[in-house]
């Protein structure tokens, strides 16, 4: 099987079932396990990713309304590649390579399926796990992942369950900032998090200002869809610019985390565990492991 992910939480699931081998290619987000980094790269950003996050808003958006595609995909570099699959995401049009772009790109080749993939929720998330293994003819490799993933999150909840809920925003944007969705108000629930805005199943979407304000919570987290820490922490001076940002609670106590939205907020792939262990020790101060502090979040 030779294999072209085009989605990263789909590379991270093909490594998890011990299928790594079967990766030809990858989309230019891929880069957990850090090897596939190695691979040939397959798609890029169709236009500067580099620009404050208010005119990368902006552009999106005027690419969708002329129907403008949001990334390059090398059409002819897959087609050398020679895949028989092509993962896919079908869950949301902006964060990542969808279905519908590979048509449009015309890389598809008889040979290749194309599976998409969705993750409105962590049991979409666990069925692509499932998908994915099913296309590979790994489905028994698929519980014991699952397993040690929900094991992770079980023991999450329990360190959590004790201790008094902690209200929160997330935010998956800054500036507008949009409010966390998906499976994120999941997580947040297992670390014993009481989230203010979002709702599970949900896409994220822009909120006003004011409705943070508002919801008021003890802690605000900062975790930008496809932003590294390093990315996180350059929007602060976007949000301290806004007129409701002082008066938040969180800003005055100095409970306001950015965080590694890339690798863990907004990846519906191998890393879901690890973001509950984070949600706890930014809410909680409880430890998984080896602390998380300054390396995937800091207040």
């Amino acid at each position: 099987m030779r294999i072209v992910s085009l989605l990263a939480s789909a590379t991270e699931i093909v490594c998890a079932l011990g299928e790594g081998d079967s990766l030809v290619g990858r989309s230019h987000e891929c880069d957990n396990p850090s090897w596939v980094r190695s691979l040939p790269q397959c798609s890029e950003p169709a236009f500067d990713i580099s620009l404050p996050s208010r005119e990368i808003d902006a552009e999106v958006r005027r690419r969708f309304r002329s129907n403008e595609s949001l990334y390059r995909i090398h059409t002819g570099l897959i087609r050398e590649l020679a895949p028989d699959l092509i993962l896919a995401q079908s869950h949301c049009e902006v964060c990542a390579v969808t279905p519908d772009d590979v048509a449009r790109s015309g890389c598809e080749t008889p040979a290749a399926a194309v599976l998409p993939l969705g993750a409105g929720s962590l049991d979409d998330i666990f069925e692509s796990i499932r998908s994915i293994a099913r296309a590979l003819g790994r489905e028994a490799a698929a519980r014991p992942v699952i397993a040690q993933e929900c094991a992770r999150l079980e023991a999450v909840r329990a360190a959590t369950a004790s201790r008094a809920p902690r209200s929160v925003v997330v935010l998956e944007w800054a500036d507008p900032p949009f409010a966390i969705g998906n499976w994120g108000p999941e997580l947040v629930q297992i670390a014993n998090g009481d989230l203010r805005i979002g709702e599970k199943n949900a896409l994220s979407g822009a909120i006003p200002g004011p409705q943070i304000a508002q919801a008021d919570p003890e802690f605000l987290i900062v975790a930008p869809c496809g932003f590294n820490l390093e990315r996180a922490c350059a929007e602060r001076p976007a949000l301290e610019a806004q007129p409701w940002w002082p008066g938040l609670r969180a800003v005055r106590n100095g409970k306001v985390a950015f965080a590694d939205g890339n690798l863990f907020f907004n990846r519906s792939g191998m890393t879901i565990a690890r973001t509950a262990e984070i949600l706890a020790e930014i809410l909680h101060g409880i430890v998984f492991g080896t602390p998380t502090e300054q390396v995937n979040w800091r207040w």
